[in-house]
């Protein structure tokens, strides 16, 4: 078997693999749960502490855009020289479409964020994001997670560089899997996001680069 149909198999066992344990994770409970931790009757104490809501939402949010500036010169002045200009037209075209599902989905999300609920000094009651029509109470719109799309976003790098660069699109996946869970981590505790609300995005993402990788990207050279 040719390596586009291994990296295919891999690509989408990795996405229902995922998708089963993220089903398990969403019928735990474990999202409450973990939040408690972080809040009392009175919010979030670190929904405004400047190391969460500065430096790792606002500048995240800045860098990744820094990394998106270079994925754009990449075209015309490779720093990845071995890549192809399509492989490095496609790294950004699926980045930024990643950047745009998120928000997509989040516009029409009935979901409050954690903040918003009556437990934690706001007005919604806990509701299951899957409970379909079931209203909370709050203003929704908030899954999945738009800031960890900030790091996932850029998955688009492991399929981009695996051809030219198999240790070095290992090494960007790791990267960005553990950039997006201290995203998401910091999402948590400030209130903005459950955990799953992070692990969606994530796998949100990868389904958007695997499918773009198995139209568009190819082992040979173009």
């Amino acid at each position: 078997m040719d390596i586009k149909h291994n990296n295919t198999r891999f690509d989408f066992g990795v996405a229902l693999v995922a998708l089963a344990l993220l089903l398990a994770w969403d019928a735990s409970g474990l999202d409450l749960l973990l939040v408690r931790h972080w809040a009392d009757a009175a919010g979030f104490p670190w929904r405004e502490r400047w190391i969460t809501a500065r430096v790792l939402h606002e500048g995240g949010r800045m860098a990744a855009w820094g990394v998106a500036a270079v994925l754009l010169v990449n075209i015309w002045k490779p720093v990845w020289p071995e890549q192809t200009k399509r492989e490095r037209i496609w790294w950004l075209a699926a980045t930024l479409v990643c950047v745009l599902v998120i928000p997509m989905i989040k516009r029409v999300s009935t979901t409050s964020c954690p903040w918003d609920q009556a437990e934690f000094g706001g007005v919604a009651q806990y509701v299951s994001h899957w409970r379909f029509g079931v209203l909370d109470g709050g203003p929704g719109k908030c899954f999945p997670s738009g800031h960890a799309s900030s790091a996932f976003a850029f998955l688009s790098g492991y399929f981009a560089l695996r051809r030219a660069y198999p240790r070095g699109a290992r090494a960007w996946l790791l990267t960005t899997i553990l950039i997006g869970a201290v995203f998401g981590f910091v999402q948590m505790i400030r209130g903005a996001h459950y955990a799953s609300h992070t692990m969606w995005t994530a796998w949100v993402c990868w389904v958007v680069c695997a499918v773009g990788a198995r139209i568009w990207l190819t082992p040979r050279n173009s």
